[in-house]
């Protein structure tokens, strides 16, 4: 029955703790994972066991294929890393190797020590090998951002355009654009007021501009448009006037400055910060991506989470509602981003977080060490607390006051205050409003080891696996020279063949020439409205004896070409043309290739499920298409769950009054025994229903009143009691079955998935621009 709660969508995080000898009972605690929609918060001092309660309710959505991105400052979180289903001393050494030297004992048998322990620990709270491979088998990766400890992430990418869900709604637009930059002047020093400052309000306005526009930024574009903005004039004033020239190359100089960091370039490389991917793999499973800053200053701590908070509203946006809880997002110590009275840029989009989220199954947990820390406009939208231990009258009230003052029914204001500032580790209240009472539990033992902040080389050496398959290397520009041996000055090309001269910020102007190409598709399908353009920028390098043009190996390339110069720079080098372009005017052949190619390759590729019947959206992978019908069949499931709720909880809340009438009835010492089965049952059924910990309830049965029934030496009453325990455990096992089926009935790995895809006519393939592009080598 134990395990029953994972099929039921229930979080195990810990067991409840009687209030009045302060034991663990055997009542488990459980909290339905959709409750986190509404975001939690856990708050308690340093040694009170927030990361162990953190890192477990990670597990705990893992398990229940529920993915999770981490922002780690302090290093814990990759603690995630540390799991081994087979409990090896070999793999526990490396893990305790410093905590063994600092004990002066053999790091060999300390490991074997360890690994016993944190096998029998994970064994003593009902939690089975099985589910700690479950675990383990799911991918989990450090990113080091700005460092090549873990794998590499390409931040800068988060400057890309918003979606259109977000560049449509004025005010979640605005509160992107104001933390996008600020973030990126506080990565120059500059503590920018979006009122008054002049670098922010020029910044500001070519961010706006570049994003309608549908252009992309880098540094490298953000730098040119403030020496030469698109635009004449900032408000009614002359550009000139309200920024002089001389100013805006101060602050071009701050970014270039930036950008030529040999630094800086770790910010460049490795996989773009796309949150789809983050969250899940290729068939659609849950990752864990946790982003361990904590090699960062402060500048670039606030500059990566308040883009990467950014990044992720940008991809919650996108999603379709529902209510079932269908990721986290985990903070650990949110200390100096989310702070009450200043208005740094990771404050705005945390509370568009905190506000927004729950529309799309998004959760998000923020651990603290003092209740100040947070926002009071943040607190109202936190649906769930875990308050461990207190040191402060001052943070005993402002949790208080951050609950709006009430309390449950079985415990008053007084006794709370008094509880906090004595807690043991590991143990917290937990106050929610899914539930109807404050509720006191211990956390159970993590399947993670618990090591504490991993150092560079750890993290190293944990992720060497992922950056070997990592493609970080940047090309130099020795490296793309192939032979300049043959370098000409001039090109006797006719003329009316157009050509495009890529800029060389090195100014040695050698270049090479590709056939570059910009062509638009057209799909329609009325009975699936399906009716759009797909846009292609494509690049096919040219070599001298080239015989064909073969587009099929062109290479796609978002580069804009067209804006490039017509006119080649005075000292420009060249790698000859074939004869083959030399000697097709206006290029004429070359797009009739173009057009059969893109006729016979490109192809609108789709995905169907039968049944349920559900097609995939255009451009979606089949990673987003599978989620998205997991989304679907979740949610049916959730209905279906409700109609058992209905079902089976009158007859649960009947047989529980039974049972409580039985108890009176039964002599005192036949309850002193607990049957822990039935009590876990009773607590899965109560979480499922809603109900708060049926502890006293549970310790009805006992395994005196079954001896005496083996030995026929029973009351009537004793009789009446055990045969409500049979008809309760014979419920749970019903309702068991009932929840197999419908985790069998709603599962992707019983749809069968196709692909089929729609071609396009020949005449709605149209060659926009076909060029010589002369690329810099």
């Amino acid at each position: 029955m134990q395990e029953m709660y994972e099929k039921l969508g229930l979080f195990y995080l810990g067991k409840d703790i009687d209030k009045q000898s302060m034991d663990a009972t055997e009542a488990l605690t459980l909290l339905k994972n959709k409750n986190f929609t509404t975001h939690a918060a856990i708050i308690g001092m340093t040694g009170s066991g927030k990361t162990g309660l953190g890192v477990g309710i990670i597990e705990e959505a893992v398990i229940d294929n529920i993915p999770s991105i981490i922002i780690d400052p302090k290093g814990d979180m990759g603690d995630l890393c540390l799991t081994d289903p087979s409990f090896s001393p070999t793999s526990f050494e490396s893990w305790v190797a410093d905590e063994a030297k600092s004990k002066e004992s053999n790091v060999s048998e300390y490991a074997t020590k360890i690994s016993a322990m944190w096998k029998e620990g994970i064994e003593s709270w009902g939690q089975s090998t099985e589910r700690v491979q479950k675990f383990h088998d799911v991918k989990k990766t450090i990113y080091t951002p700005g460092s090549s400890a873990g794998v590499s992430i390409n931040v800068m990418s988060s400057l890309e355009v918003p979606p259109t869900q977000i560049m449509e709604d004025s005010d979640t637009f605005a509160s992107y654009l104001k933390s996008t930059t600020t973030s990126l002047l506080s990565l120059v020093g500059i503590d920018a007021d979006p009122l008054e400052s002049k670098e922010y309000i020029l910044l500001a306005q070519i961010i706006t501009k570049s994003w309608i526009a549908d252009e992309n930024l880098s540094i490298e574009s953000i730098i040119g448009k403030i020496l030469n903005p698109s635009f004449k004039k900032i408000g009614v004033l002359p550009l000139d006037d309200f920024y002089p020239q001389s100013d805006r190359f101060k602050l071009a100089t701050k970014f270039n400055a930036l950008l030529a960091s040999p630094s800086f370039s770790l910010w460049l490389r490795g996989e773009s910060l796309d949150i789809q991917k983050l969250l899940y793999d290729e068939n659609g499973k849950a990752k864990v991506a946790i982003f361990s800053i904590s090699h960062l200053n402060d500048d670039e701590r606030m500059f990566f989470v308040t883009l990467l908070l950014n990044k992720y509203i940008a991809w919650m946006r996108r999603q379709s509602g529902t209510s079932a809880l269908k990721t986290l997002l985990y903070m650990d110590e949110i200390f100096g981003f989310f702070p009450p009275t200043k208005n740094p840029p990771s404050k705005e989009p945390m509370l568009l977080l905190l506000k927004q989220a729950r529309a799309f199954g998004v959760g998000v947990v923020l651990s603290t060490q003092n209740p100040v820390d947070l926002d009071y406009k943040g607190l109202s939208n936190i649906g769930t607390w875990f308050i461990g231990r207190l040191q402060t009258t001052q943070d005993i009230e402002r949790v208080i006051d951050g609950l709006g003052g009430k309390v449950g029914s079985s415990f008053d204001k007084n006794e709370i205050k008094s509880l906090l500032s004595n807690l043991k580790k590991r143990t917290f209240f937990l106050k929610s409003a899914h539930l109807d009472d404050i509720r006191l539990f211990s956390t159970r033992w993590v399947m993670s080891y618990l090591k504490g902040p991993l150092k560079r080389d750890e993290i190293s050496t944990l992720m060497q696996e992922q950056k070997s398959v990592q493609n970080v290397e940047v090309q130099t520009v020795e490296s793309m020279v192939d032979n300049t041996s043959a370098l000409e000055s001039y090109q006797n090309i006719d003329a009316s063949i157009p050509q495009y001269y890529e800029p060389d910020t090195s100014e040695q102007n050698i270049f090479s020439a590709t056939l570059g190409a910009k062509a638009k598709i057209h799909f329609y399908q009325q009975r699936r409205g399906i009716d759009i353009d797909k846009v292609l920028e494509l690049f096919l390098p040219l070599t001298e004896k080239q015989q064909r043009i073969k587009w099929e190996d062109a290479v796609e390339e978002e580069l804009g070409f067209e804006r490039f110069p017509h006119a080649a720079p005075s000292n420009a080098k060249f790698h000859p043309l074939p004869d083959i372009i030399l000697e097709d005017k206006r290029l004429a052949k070359t797009i009739r290739e173009l057009k059969e190619t893109l006729y016979r390759e490109h192809q609108l590729e789709l995905l169907r499920c039968i049944s349920p019947k559900l097609e995939s959206q255009v451009e979606e992978t089949r990673s987003d298409f599978i989620v998205r019908l997991q989304d679907m069949l979740n949610d049916k499931k959730e209905i279906e769950i409700e109609k058992l709720q209905t079902r089976f909880g009158s007859k649960e809340k009947t047989l529980l009054a039974r049972l409580s009438r039985a108890k009176e009835r039964v002599e005192k010492e036949a309850s002193d025994s607990t049957g822990s089965m039935i009590e876990a049952g009773i607590a899965v059924l109560g979480a499922l229903f809603g109900r708060k910990s049926t502890t006293s309830i549970g310790r009805a049965v006992s395994k005196g009143s079954k001896i005496l029934k083996e030995r026929g030496e029973m009351s009537r009453a004793e009789e009446r009691m055990v045969a409500v325990e049979e008809e309760i455990e014979a419920l749970e096992y019903e309702l068991e079955d009932k929840i197999d089926a419908l985790n069998e009935k709603y599962s992707t790995d019983n749809c069968e998935i196709e692909p089929f895809s729609i071609k396009p006519r020949k005449t709605d393939i149209d060659v926009e621009i076909c060029a010589v592009v002369w690329r810099v080598v």
